[in-house]
């Protein structure tokens, strides 16, 4: 097991390479201008944003006969080239068989389908401690732990909230804050996280 960041257990698993029709598979164990330059990188989040959702879309109801969560699907450029990275879980934790299972079921609809024009790596992640949480079933079912919640705009000059998940009612995201609870909309959620608590 290769040490990773602190509090964080990341599975890789994969890279997939479609320039010449390379592919190279491996695991393991681990604890990312101008106006015209700005309009650019809009299409490209954009982009980016269509191929996760689409993934995201296939993989979900695919994971779920499996018997694994899918957490969250992201699509982006790093420092090595462009990442398709899953993140998947189960109650009992992932196992590196459920990385491959999940690796070679996705890279058998990536390559029928072919959603993606250019080289890529594809990897499948645990969440790890500080997981994301994505979906309104979230918010629920992590009521009492601690969270990070980022919203798209301010809110009485503040944007980003920290405190105990108190689950939803009436649709609202409920979070008892030092300052006492607060309610979100899920539509103005930039991201929220799970907070790493020693134990």
């Amino acid at each position: 097991m290769c040490p990773g960041s602190a509090g964080h257990t990341l599975i890789r698993e994969s890279m997939y390479e479609k320039v010449g029709s390379a592919r190279f598979f491996y695991c393991l164990f681990a604890g990312a201008g101008s106006h015209g330059a700005a309009g650019r990188e809009s299409i490209v989040n954009e982009q980016a944003g269509s191929v996760a959702g689409q993934i995201e879309a296939i993989a979900e109801p695919l994971l779920e006969d499996l018997g694994i969560e899918l957490v969250d699907v992201e699509f982006r450029r790093e420092g090595h080239g462009w990442v398709l990275r899953l993140y998947i879980d189960r109650p009992d934790g992932v196992t590196l068989e459920d990385c491959s299972t999940v690796s070679r079921e996705i890279s058998r609809y990536l390559e029928v389908e072919d959603p993606i024009e250019h080289a890529y790596h594809l990897e499948v992640s645990s969440p790890g401690l500080e997981r994301p949480l994505k979906k309104e079933k979230d918010f629920v079912r992590f009521a009492g732990r601690r969270a990070r919640i980022k919203l798209l705009d301010k809110r009485d000059g503040q944007r980003v909230f920290t405190g105990v998940l108190a689950g939803m009612q009436d649709g609202l995201i409920l979070l008892d804050t030092d300052k006492g609870r607060a309610s979100f909309q899920p539509t103005e959620i930039a991201r929220a996280r799970l907070l790493f608590e020693e134990q």
